[in-house]
Order: C-alpha cells, then sequence, then structure tokens
C-alpha cells in the first residue's frame, strides 16, 4: 500500500509542475517561518539571562524589540505559506477537475451503462476536494512541521544539550503512538469515503427518480434502506472520531510529562547551583517542547488529512486511468453529408458473446427516409447508437457517402448527425439556450427564424418571457410533447445532414402531434432521415421501412410492398400493433 501511495502522490505531484515557482515559495516560506519561530525562545533565554537578571534596562529594551520584529516576520511568513500553499492546492484541483470531465465526457456510452452517476458525481466533486487538501493541510503542513522540529531540535542542542537528550527520551513514545494512530486512521479514512460514495450514488438516484418513488408508495421503504445506508456512513466517522479521542489527549500526556520533567531536573540544578541550566533555560524549554511536540501532533493530524487525499487521489486516478473513451483515430473532417448510409455485415454486442447486431447489410440513399420497426430488444435504437459511434462495433463497416466513419474525427461526424429522442432531456436553463446548447455560432435570430421555419415560434411565445424561458431540471415545466418540440428545433436549428428521430413522436398530445409532425415533415426535407416510430403516419409515408428482429433485418421496402407480402411479419406487426390507430392518423 505504500508504494501505492508514493505513486498517487507523485502522480498529484505532476500537476505542480505548472506551478514550479509558487511551490518553491512555499517551501521557502516554510523555512523561514520554522527559523522565526525557533528563533522566538532563543531570545527569550538570552532577555532573562542577559538582561533581566543583569537588569539591563536598555538591553531589555533593544532584545523586546528585536522579539517583536521576529514575531512580525513570522506572521508574514506563515500568512504567506497560508495562503499560497491554498492557492496552489486550489489552482491544481481546478486543472485535475477539468481534465477528469474532459476524460469522462469522453467514455463511450457502455462505461455509463454500468457506472453509478452518483459514484461519478463523488469523484468528480468531492474527491478532487479532498486532494487539495494534500496540499492545503497534509503535503505542505507536514514539511513545515519537519522542518520546525529540526530547526527547534538544532536550537535545543545549541542551548543546553542535556535538557534535549532528556527531551529525546520521550520521543520514541510519542513517535510510536502516532505510527499506531496513521495505521488505524487508514483504514478509518477508506471506509470513510466508501460509505460517502454509497451515500451521494443513492441519494442521486433516489431524487431523480422521485416520482417513481412516491408513485408507487415506497416513500417508507426507501427511508429504510437511506436509515441503514446513513448509520453505516455515521459508523465510519465515528470510528475515525474514536482514534482521534484516543491519540490526541495521549500525545498531550506525554508532552506535559516531559515538559514537568524538565523543569524538575532544571529546577533542582539551578537550586543546587549547577550552571549546566539557567532561568532562561527553562523559559525557553517551555515553549521550546510545545514547539517540538505540537509539530510532531499535528503531523499525525496533518497525516491523516494526506491520506484521505491520496485515498481519493486513488479514487480519481483511477477513473483519469480508464482507457474507454471511442477510438479517435479518424483525422478527416466531416463536412456536409450527401447522405448516403451503408451497414456491411455489421456485428455488435453489448455485452461479449450476446450480439444484439447480428451482421446486417443496410443502405440508406442520400435523402431518404427510412423507417425502422421491429419488437422492442430487435435492435432498433442500436443501429442509430453505432452510427453516432457511441459504441464501437465488433466487425464489419459503417460508412457515409462510402467513407468508412471511424475515419471521420468524432466530432465533426456527429456535428453532422442530430438526434431526436423519446425522452428528451433539458438542461435548467433557458428555451434558448437548451436549443443552441451555447454554441456561438447560433444566434438568437437564427434560432426564432428556425422555430418559425418548423412551426413552434407560436408555442413559444406563449410561454413567460419566450426564449429566455427556464425549464427548470430535465425540463420539468414543460410537457413531454412540449419537451419533443424543443428538442425537434434544437436538431433543426444545427443543419444536420442526417436527422434520426427515435421514437420520438410516441406519448404525446394530439396538438403536440400536430405541431411535431409539421416539424417533421420540414426539419426532414432534403436530407437523409431514419424514423424509428410506432406512429403509423410516419412509418406509412417513409420511403423504406426496414422491418428487423432479434437483431437481423428480415425485411424491407415500402409501406405497400411489405403490405403485399402474405404472411410477412410487417404485415402481422401493422394488423396487431398499427391498424388500432384511427384513420385521421393516415391523412
Amino acid at each position: 500500500m505504500k508504494a501505492i501511495k508514493s505513486t498517487s502522490l507523485k502522480k498529484v505531484l505532476l500537476f505542480a509542475k505548472p506551478y514550479k515557482s509558487r511551490y518553491i515559495s512555499v517551501i521557502v516560506f516554510a523555512i523561514m517561518l520554522s527559523i522565526f519561530a525557533a528563533l522566538r525562545p532563543y531570545l527569550l533565554k538570552q532577555t532573562v539571562d542577559s538582561y533581566i537578571s543583569t537588569g539591563d534596562k536598555s538591553g531589555l529594551l533593544n532584545y523586546i524589540l528585536l522579539m517583536g520584529t521576529v514575531l512580525v516576520c513570522e506572521v508574514i511568513s506563515q500568512f504567506y505559506f497560508v495562503y499560497w500553499a491554498n492557492w496552489l492546492g486550489q489552482d491544481i484541483v481546478k486543472d485535475i477537475r477539468e481534465k477528469l470531465f474532459t476524460h469522462i465526457t469522453s467514455f463511450k456510452m457502455k462505461f455509463y451503462d454500468n457506472e453509478p452517476v452518483g459514484k461519478l458525481v463523488t469523484r468528480t466533486v468531492f474527491d478532487i476536494e479532498s486532494i487539495a487538501k494534500i496540499f492545503s493541510q497534509g503535503l505542505f503542513m507536514i514539511i513545515s512541521d519537519l522542518i520546525k522540529m529540526i530547526v527547534v531540535l538544532a536550537f535545543m542542542f545549541y542551548m543546553n544539550w542535556k535538557l534535549t537528550l532528556i527531551v529525546l527520551l520521550a520521543m520514541p513514545i510519542l513517535l510510536y503512538a502516532t505510527r499506531i494512530f496513521q495505521q488505524k486512521m487508514k483504514g478509518a479514512f477508506q471506509e470513510v469515503r466508501a460509505q460517502i460514495s454509497n451515500l451521494n450514488t443513492f441519494v442521486q438516484e433516489r431524487l431523480t427518480g422521485m416520482k417513481i418513488v412516491q408513485l408507487f408508495n415506497r416513500e417508507d421503504i426507501e427511508y429504510e434502506k437511506f436509515k441503514n445506508i446513513n448509520a453505516k456512513h455515521n459508523k465510519a466517522w465515528l470510528k475515525n472520531i474514536l482514534y482521534n479521542s484516543i491519540f490526541f489527549p495521549i500525545a498531550d500526556i506525554i508532552s506535559s510529562l516531559t515538559l514537568g520533567f524538565i523543569i524538575w531536573y532544571g529546577g533542582i540544578n539551578i537550586v543546587n547551583g549547577d550552571s549546566i541550566t539557567t532561568f532562561g533555560d527553562l523559559f525557553a524549554y517551555t515553549m521550546l517542547i510545545s514547539m517540538l511536540f505540537n509539530p510532531l501532533r499535528q503531523i499525525a493530524d496533518k497525516f491523516n488529512e494526506l491520506q484521505m487525499g491520496i485515498i481519493a487521489s486513488d479514487r480519481v486516478l483511477e477513473l483519469l486511468d480508464i482507457e474507454d473513451q471511442v477510438q479517435a483515430l479518424g483525422t478527416q473532417q466531416a463536412g456536409h453529408f450527401k447522405g448516403e448510409i451503408t451497414f456491411e455485415k455489421v456485428h455488435f454486442g453489448y455485452i461479449p458473446d450476446e450480439e444484439v447486431i447480428k451482421g446486417i447489410n443496410l443502405n440508406v440513399k442520400a435523402g431518404e427516409t427510412v423507417a425502422i420497426v421491429g419488437a422492442t430488444g430487435a435492435g432498433k435504437s442500436t443501429i442509430i447508437n453505432l452510427l453516432n459511434r457511441f459504441y464501437e462495433i465488433n466487425s464489419g463497416t459503417i460508412t457515409v457517402d462510402g467513407i468508412n466513419i471511424n475515419e471521420f474525427t468524432l466530432e465533426s461526424l456527429r456535428r453532422q448527425i442530430a438526434i431526436v429522442l423519446q425522452d428528451v432531456f433539458l438542461f435548467a436553463d433557458s428555451i434558448l439556450n437548451n436549443i443552441t446548447l451555447n454554441n456561438p455560432n447560433i444566434t438568437r435570430e437564427d434560432v426564432i427564424q428556425a422555430a418559425k421555419d418548423i412551426g413552434v415560434n407560436d408555442f413559444i411565445m406563449t410561454l413567460p418571457n419566450g426564449y429566455d424561458y427556464n425549464v427548470k431540471e430535465r425540463g420539468v415545466m414543460l410537457s413531454s410533447g412540449q419537451r419533443q418540440l424543443i428538442a425537434f428545433l434544437r436538431a433543426y436549428v444545427s443543419n444536420p445532414s442526417i436527422l434520426i428521430l427515435d421514437e420520438a413522436t410516441s406519448s404525446i398530445d394530439t396538438y403536440s402531434e400536430e405541431l411535431i409532425q409539421t416539424a417533421t415533415d420540414k426539419i426532414t426535407e432534403g436530407r437523409t432521415s431514419i424514423v424509428i416510430a410506432h406512429r403509423l403516419a410516419t412509418i406509412v409515408n417513409a420511403d423504406k421501412i426496414i422491418v428487423m428482429d432479434k437483431g437481423l433485418i428480415v425485411e424491407q421496402g415500402t409501406h405497400q410492398e411489405l403490405m403485399n407480402q402474405d404472411k410477412g411479419y410487417y404485415r402481422n406487426l401493422y394488423y396487431s400493433q398499427f391498424a388500432v390507430e384511427s384513420e385521421e392518423d393516415l391523412n
């Protein structure tokens, strides 16, 4: 574990390279702070022995002024040391957080299929904040305390080596107690971080799914689960508190006993007339013992912060070390596609040895509107995921305009493909920003004109503040149909070469459906469109219908061609599912 921690700390310290000058400055101020701190007791000894004992008022005043100057220098050094150490820590954390966010946004969708969102939030927010403590309350504080102990010991040996040897006799006991404390705290901190992650994951999932919790009257059940997780979290922290409650009183007792023995031994020497010890020594050692033992005591405390920061860095670095990104080997910039799409012998499975797509061949001509139908789990949405390279195919090729999609840069490829999903995700922001997604190349005027083109401007203007209306988290202030309209407008304003509608017209009201049908006709005009739909009107008007079953294309053709196939899969599907729709849907 020591090697692992050393490796983790080295990796974190690499992020300090851009701030090398500030890093060195922190060390310099730590040294200055230690020297000025240890110098005060020495000056106190000189003041007592050389001026107070002799009654030299002039010299006493000068030394008092000198002690005041040293104190001011110590305060200034401490200010810059603490401020710059925290500043350095926050800048490093900023860099790590930005790198981590960029890293996790490049992962394949498969990664998010298996990782709880709450865990990722813990890594990105709470664990990284703990890394900041490595610099602000851990590493630099330990370095500062170690330097202070060395300087203090040097002054102590210089002033009275015999008293210093007595002090050193107590050090092994305190060092042993510190070592035991560190070992116990290591396990306690690991348990604390694990329980924090579990707690965040649970709360995030329940808050996100609160509608389901209340709809199925699961408040009491979820409360009991939460109590159990919270109790484990509480237990982990209580273990942490227990170890602290034991160690620090022991450290204080050892320090007090050592000081008492020094006063006794030194006092006996003075009473016996032994010149080895002076009153100045006793005054100075009263301060020096505190300066020597308190840093050792604090090192144990700061080591806890360092330990927690390293444990957090292990978790963050583990995430940074994951290589689960979509292979971005393509270098060609995708321009505006004509839109011919070809799948050739494509195999794919979300889980190894369990194929969802079983060697399909598919050709969509430029400008065609193709509908894909089939039972749930047939592989319809998977085709969309593969075209966007959310997942990597196992074998085969997918081309657009005759060029393998792997040859395009991911950014340029996805810029030419717009998707409207059934479950529309909207951010807690204005309608305008949800449409443009803060793309500086799309102006407010562009959005308004696009809304007028597809017939949704009037709907938006009926909302308070119009395009500046805040839809809140996940768009809860809008109906499902209204969210769909926003999604259509978002797709249209991006001017894609290829449009994908993934069951985008299901579960909506009649009024919204009329607007969406108008929008659909407009945005599919002149571009290749792939439609996964349950609505009959969308399917029958398609240039081609692809029928899928269990990862295979079983039929394809126009609506009329497929209806003419006796006992055909589509014909049966039509009569069992689509024919129940009203005649109005056909018009």
